[in-house]
């Protein structure tokens, strides 16, 4: 029997009416959203009955999903499901920290609370734009986002590896333009995210420095419990407070690569993946890099329910409804 690792979601994924019918079925889940409401009202509200619109918002994207996220896992793990290691894409890190004991629930929210603030602020000064680009590997989009710098004078990297034939790419507007042109010639595709900045590049450098002095102001990560794998290195955070702020702050600004986590995981043991919180984007990620890895996702109750059925053997049957 292999092990299991959790995936939290990251910002993208939401949708109106995340965790709502999780949260009326497990006190656990329920709680989570509670200490939320405490430090930032409305946010269940938010996940509840926000439009499309107003949850695409950073300053609402970051706490809503994260709420979700560590609301699934808890109410997982009340199941008696437990991870032997943790990931999370992006916004998703931190909830996966926060499950794990790096953060307390209060510091951990508080936490994606100012990330968030500080994120939005930074694509306001200076605005940028995404592409998720598929049907081409990751050196061909490298190469491709070299020419559109180039080309235009402007920014273009690589930011996130999300599965062996799709990589996302930031940087200015202009860039990201002649990017369009240049995948489609060489018959990719590139598609526009739906995103307020440049995230996960230089572009969100005042950003990283905020959320380290935030940090070191009271809120350094402990030690987790279980292994957490780190978006921009894809090994586990390292157990000194200081050097996992710096790993933390600087993932705002740095690459996701999450095709080398992904395989850093399985190659620790992991073959089932338990997707935590709103969409099921991870799963199909896993899928596509891991081939034969099972994947499991938790966001309602009936898929609570299933999952732990699957992953205790047919001994986590109730969930109290």
């Amino acid at each position: 029997m292999g092990k299991v690792a959790f995936l939290f979601a990251g910002q993208g994924a939401q949708h109106p009416g995340m965790g709502v019918a999780l949260a009326a079925a497990s006190p656990t889940a329920r709680a989570v959203f509670e200490v939320a409401d405490s430090l930032r009202p409305r946010t269940f509200d938010q996940c509840r009955a926000a439009t499309k619109e107003e949850l695409s918002l950073t300053a609402n994207t970051q706490p809503c999903v994260f709420a979700v996220d560590l609301a699934c896992a808890r109410a997982l793990q009340e199941r008696g499901v437990e991870p032997d290691m943790a990931a999370g894409f992006s916004l998703g890190e931190v909830a996966a920290l926060t499950f794990a004991g790096a953060f307390g629930d209060q510091a951990g929210f508080g936490l994606v609370c100012r990330r968030a603030e500080l994120m939005a602020e930074a694509a306001s000064a200076r605005p940028g734009a995404m592409r998720a680009v598929v049907k081409l590997d990751a050196a061909q989009v490298e190469e491709l986002a070299r020419e559109a710098a180039a080309a235009t004078g402007g920014d273009c990297w690589p930011v996130n590896y999300n599965s062996p034939m799709q990589t996302a790419v930031a940087g200015s507007p202009a860039a990201c333009e002649k990017l369009d042109e240049l995948v489609r010639s060489a018959g990719g595709r590139s598609m526009p995210i739906t995103v307020s900045g440049a995230f996960h590049s230089p572009y969100m450098e005042p950003a990283a420095s905020g959320l380290k002095a935030f940090m070191r102001q009271g809120c350094l990560p402990r030690e987790t419990r279980v292994p957490v794998y780190a978006n921009s290195t894809a090994c586990p955070y390292p157990a000194d407070p200081e050097a996992s702020a710096a790993l933390l702050s600087g993932q705002v600004a740095s690459p996701v690569r999450w095709v080398e986590t992904l395989r850093a995981m399985e190659a620790a043991g992991a073959d089932a993946f338990v997707e935590l919180g709103p969409g099921t984007t991870l799963s199909g990620l896993v899928r596509r890099t891991l081939g034969d890895a099972r994947t499991y996702h938790v966001e309602t109750p009936e898929e609570l329910d299933a999952v732990a059925d699957e992953l205790l053997g047919g001994k986590g049957s109730s969930n109290g409804r």
